[in-house]
Parts: C-alpha cells; sequence; structure tokens
C-alpha cells in the first residue's frame, strides 16, 4: 500500500485493544450512532442504558451492568476527560475481562 492508505480492520482493532470480535458485545447492545462519536460514547448512553440493574437480573446482566459501571468511572472519576460527558473506548481492554482488573497497577495509571 502507498504511504498514507491504510484501512483498519475489525482483525486491527481486536489484535490491538484485545477484545474479541466475535459473539455478543460487551454491553449486551452497541449505543445507537447518535451517542458515539470517532472513537467516544457519550456518556448519557451508560447514564439512559445502565442507571438500574434489573431486580431479576441473571449474573451475565450484573457482569454487563459491572462493566458499564467500570467504564463510566474510568471515564469520569479516575481519569476523565474536562467535560466528564464522554467514555473514550481505550478504556474497553480493561473491562472486557473482570477477573483480570484486580492484577492491574489503577494507582499509577491515576498518577500518570
Amino acid at each position: 500500500m502507498p504511504f498514507g492508505e491504510y484501512t483498519v480492520t475489525l482483525q486491527d482493532v481486536a489484535f490491538q485493544l484485545g477484545l474479541p470480535v466475535n459473539g455478543k458485545e460487551l454491553f449486551g447492545e452497541l449505543p445507537p450512532p447518535n451517542k458515539v462519536k470517532q472513537m467516544i460514547i457519550y456518556f448519557t448512553w451508560f447514564h439512559e442504558r445502565f442507571m438500574v440493574l434489573p431486580a431479576d437480573a441473571m449474573e451475565d446482566t450484573v457482569r454487563i451492568y459491572a462493566c458499564a459501571y467500570i467504564m463510566m468511572l474510568l471515564s469520569t472519576q479516575l481519569i476523565g476527560d474536562k467535560r466528564a460527558n464522554r467514555i473514550h473506548i481505550r478504556w474497553l481492554s480493561f473491562v472486557a475481562n473482570l477477573n483480570d482488573m484486580g492484577s492491574y497497577s489503577w494507582g499509577s495509571a491515576a498518577l500518570a
């Protein structure tokens, strides 16, 4: 390919972010196009969609809500932007596997 021309494929994203490309979405559904802009998802979609956990939630649903809550915390509290109304997709790789989250050095990440 000539310099400057490159097409990002789904496999590229999967490799770079360490996310599976087959199966269910991490949050059980994709946000609507009006809630997404480039590499960010507007906080309002997370807030509207994951505000209240259903009383009869199964383990998979609890896991989805936990991932969404952690994404909101990462993007608005721990390492937020100035507006605190956007959630960058760079945090997806950290919440994709909840079992690994305890091994991350969150303190040094927040200080950086």
